[in-house]
């Protein structure tokens, strides 16, 4: 596996915190409870883009609006949309 630098939390600047913070508001809540152990306090496909913190607000608040209750689609279809992309892709999370 690549190593990739990141920028741990205790290190982040206001602006890297203040959008993750922003981007994270944007998911359902109960993608705030961890599945897997954080490193560092942060998931590590988020943490891998904490160099560019424009770029982890944007790609992430994608998935975040995608996932509004605001759509005509029920959340549990989101949810299967979002697993067959993932199974697709072969992600595991």
């Amino acid at each position: 596996m690549t190593w990739i630098k990141t920028i741990p939390l205790n290190e982040a600047s206001d602006e890297l915190l203040r959008l993750m913070e922003e981007q994270r508001s944007l998911y359902p809540k109960e993608y705030a409870t961890p599945v897997l152990p954080l490193d560092e306090g942060c998931p590590g496909i988020i943490a891998s883009h904490t160099l560019i913190p424009k770029a982890l607000f944007h790609g992430f608040s994608a998935f975040g609006a995608l996932m509004s209750p605001d759509l005509p689609l029920a959340r549990r279809q989101h949810e299967m949309i979002a697993t067959m992309v993932s199974v697709t892709n072969r992600c595991f999370y």
